[in-house]
């Protein structure tokens, strides 16, 4: 038996009696939500004197390297993802238009941030400030994605689980939206209590992305996917290969300091093993 309301989906929200598609409402809530707690998070480290803030001119920058790069790794996963459904469609420009998927902005807005930087010769993290706008952004985004229903894609497969939901055709599914609503929340718990441990340094930022892109990985055996090697789709693939440059990259973070000190031990004739260091 279904614990859920009665809902028919897709579910849209009416304003002086126009209709307003509830995904369009939540992308904008998203956005605009996401937006004001980067700036909010930003103001409070500039105020606390924390280092790697940067100006005005380079924040600019790296803001419109994020948007182009998630636009671009969105789009270019999307269609490698569903690229069965874009080839028949190869001469409708508006099905190209169409579609986007979340790993693919994360990684492309990376992948520009660090071109932006390189550019600019920033040496430093920039991406801790990120983390809580992405996860308030992604987690409503996804309350739009449940209320719209099927045309989102972003259902499970069929379940007999009690929670299941008909989204219309009359198949009960994992709610795979709502899953992912309630990883957030505890993903971004556990980001909040170990944040003032972890330092400006880059490290939230890439415990949140790892976090994210294993779950994405391991949640997209319970939805339907097109595989393309290895029976893994084009977004578990991606997935995996962002996680395993997180988990390098947090590893070389968390050895670094630990080389360093044992090889000034060494330096000074001490037994690099003292004190508990190895």
């Amino acid at each position: 038996m279904l614990i859920y309301p009665a809902v028919t989906f897709p579910v849209e929200f009416t304003l002086l009696g126009h209709r307003i598609p509830s995904h369009l409402v939540m992308e904008m809530i998203a956005y605009s939500g996401g937006f004001w707690i980067y700036r909010a998070s930003r103001r409070r480290a500039r105020a606390a004197g924390q280092t790697g803030v940067l100006g005005f001119e380079a924040n600019l920058w790296i803001i419109v390297a994020v948007v182009i790069g998630a636009l671009a790794g969105a789009k270019l996963l999307a269609w490698a993802e569903s690229i069965k459904y874009y080839l028949p469609h190869w001469n409708d420009p508006r099905v190209w238009l169409g579609g986007k998927t979340i790993v693919g902005g994360l990684l492309g807005g990376w992948i520009g941030v660090e071109i932006a930087k390189h550019r600019l010769g920033i040496r430093h993290s920039t991406g801790d400030l990120m983390v809580f706008p992405l996860i308030f952004g992604i987690a409503v985004g996804r309350i739009g994605c449940f209320l719209t229903g099927l045309s989102d894609h972003t259902y499970g497969i069929a379940t007999t689980l009690s929670w299941g939901v008909d989204f219309g055709d009359g198949i009960i599914r994992h709610p795979t939206q709502l899953y992912e609503i309630a990883f957030l929340l505890i993903l971004a718990g556990g980001l909040w209590i170990i944040r003032p441990r972890l330092g400006n340094n880059g490290r939230l930022f890439r415990l949140f992305m790892l976090g994210y892109l294993l779950w994405r990985f391991c949640v997209e055996f319970i939805k339907p996917r097109e595989t393309i090697g290895l029976n893994l789709s084009a977004i578990q693939i991606a997935s995996l290969a962002g996680a395993v440059v997180c988990g390098v990259s947090i590893l070389r973070q968390c050895v670094g300091p630990v080389q360093q000190v044992i090889s000034t031990r060494m330096v000074r004739g001490a037994d690099p093993t003292e004190r508990g260091i190895l």
